[in-house]
């Protein structure tokens, strides 16, 4: 498949000229052709335009067109083979077998869209009958269920170019629920997002939809994302990335004169606490997992460990000084710009310069996009008066944060900002006696695990992938799982219609089949 370098407006392509970028490979320094044209104002209102006007056909599809739809997508994807490959690894210095795992990911993350709408039931129908003979006034029939809001925009991620991008979650979720979809490709990936936005563009002429149902955009910093944001015809966005371009983006969809809903994911630092009795007999098993967790896939994981929280004593330092002798011995690992690398490497030196903050180990990484492992260790009573330390530094690092007693390790956890992840390592019994420490990470935190890393999030229907501020721009909401498509609905009530005039999963019969709150009771 040939690139062009251009925008995808529906079935069309950009023609603008106002600026533009080419891909890097941030293992070699190459840069990659073709160059990728930013997209006009112009353009930005087509695209929008467009979405509109597919949003009254696409938003009355049923679930079984719908998950058509996403199964045609998943199996572009797929049909693009090598080509997405070799592309998705040459712009992200990510190994092919990562690109390869995150491919299987991404498709099959869009069949459990697909499989969820099919069978219907989560748009939530409910139905109250009519009681004309109630007194002292008659009840009114009333039905309700979760409808699309309209046209969305997807931001594209930086450290997953296919799960978090053009085709991930926030795409998948926000086509299922029946919106159409405008993605902001990321700089980062330009040619993979381009092989993708072709597989979607695909799937759209091939479900014999309305064009406007997908378009994608590229552009530099903010300025289209502003822009698509700002657009009164957007309705709601989706995004993951920085705290300051996802705060930027949140302010501006806030500051309309229409406000709408818009997802950031955004910053965490996922604390783990390690209980005495892990550290006790566990320190080996313990320390090699903190090692594979904090380097895995060069620490560009939202959910990368950046805190751990030991009491103090030996068992502390044998574990501090075991897992810096791991992560010395290490590799250097290609980090995903030189945005990101830089970025990194300016948050490891403040850090090393910090009062009371102890290097255990600091490794030099080469020029380029080289990234090396980092380890600090603090006491809690500099932590707690030194609000930096709580801040994430994207890569390979941690911070160990020793405390002296329960209390103390009460008053670390709720000094945090909210989080997407909260770990707690330590024996059945330790876990039954410590439910004070529970109860406050489950205020910080969207998802908490016992004995086991933050990084990696299963795709399933129980996942929640999001937190309290700044982890999220909104903890009740989650980006992994079916709960997503949630974000992207908004509840109708039909009062005192007739059944012919009601949507399917409303009216008596339930031709569909699916599972419907009746008059209090919940059946089918």
């Amino acid at each position: 498949m040939e690139l062009t370098g251009r925008s995808i407006i529906g079935f069309k392509r950009g023609e603008s000229n106002v600026g533009s970028l080419q891909g890097f490979n941030p293992a070699t320094g190459e840069k990659l052709e073709p160059s990728y044209h930013f997209a006009s104002t112009a353009e930005v209102d087509a695209a929008a335009q467009l979405a509109a006007q597919a949003f009254s056909s696409f938003s009355q599809t049923s679930g079984t067109q719908r998950a058509r739809f996403l199964r045609r997508i998943a199996e572009n994807i797929e049909a693009l083979g090598d080509t997405l490959i070799t592309r998705a690894t040459q712009e992200s210095g990510l190994a092919e077998g990562r690109i390869r795992t995150e491919t299987g990911r991404t498709c099959a993350q869009l069949r459990l869209f697909a499989n969820l709408i099919e069978e219907g039931s989560w748009v939530d129908a409910r139905i109250d009958h009519a009681d004309p003979n109630r007194a002292p006034v008659p009840k009114p029939d009333v039905r309700s269920m979760l409808r699309p809001l309209g046209p969305v925009v997807v931001f594209g991620a930086s450290n997953f170019p296919l799960a978090f991008s053009v085709a991930g979650g926030d795409t998948a979720s926000a086509f299922a629920a029946g919106n159409p979809v405008i993605v902001k490709a990321h700089h980062a990936h330009p040619g993979t997002s381009e092989l993708v936005g072709l597989a979607v563009s695909n799937a759209v002429r091939e479900g014999e939809l309305h064009e406007g149902v997908f378009s994608m955009l590229y552009g530099s910093g903010n300025e289209i994302g502003v822009a698509l944001v700002k657009h009164p015809l957007i309705k709601a966005g989706g995004f993951t990335g920085s705290r300051s371009g996802g705060r930027a983006l949140f302010d501006a969809a806030s500051s309309r004169p229409e406000p709408i809903p818009f997802y950031a994911e955004m910053s965490s630092v996922n604390p783990v606490v390690i209980l005495p009795e892990a550290l006790r007999t566990r320190t080996e098993q313990l320390a090699t997992g903190m090692q594979g967790s904090v380097t895995l896939g060069a620490g560009q994981f939202c959910t990368n460990p950046g805190l751990v929280f030991l009491q103090a004593g030996p068992e502390a330092d044998a574990f501090a000084t075991r897992l810096g002798e791991l992560l010395s011995g290490s590799a250097e690992q290609t980090m995903l710009t030189s945005g990101i690398r830089s970025s990194y490497q300016n948050g490891v030196s403040t850090r090393f310069e910090q009062t009371g903050v102890v290097t255990v180990m600091k490794k030099t990484a080469e020029a380029g996009c080289g990234a090396a492992p980092a380890l600090f260790k603090v006491e809690a009573a500099n932590f707690l008066t030194n609000a930096s330390l709580s801040e994430e530094i994207f890569g390979p690092t941690t911070l160990i944060v020793t405390y002296a007693d329960r209390e103390e390790l009460l008053q670390l956890v709720h000094s945090l900002e909210g989080q997407l992840t909260a770990t707690i390592h330590g024996t059945d019994e330790e876990l039954s006696t410590n439910h004070d420490l529970i109860n406050a990470l489950e205020q910080k935190a969207g998802r908490l695990l016992f004995n086991g890393y933050p990084t990696g999030v299963e795709v399933c229907h129980a996942m929640v992938h999001g937190g309290p501020y700044p982890a999220t721009s909104d903890g009740r909401s989650t980006s992994v799982g079916t709960r997503a498509i949630f974000r992207f609905t908004r509840q109708v009530c039909y009062q005192s219609f007739p059944d012919a005039a009601l949507p399917d999963e409303l009216k008596e019969e339930n031709s569909l089949g699916i599972w419907r709150l009746v008059d209090g009771e919940l059946k089918k």
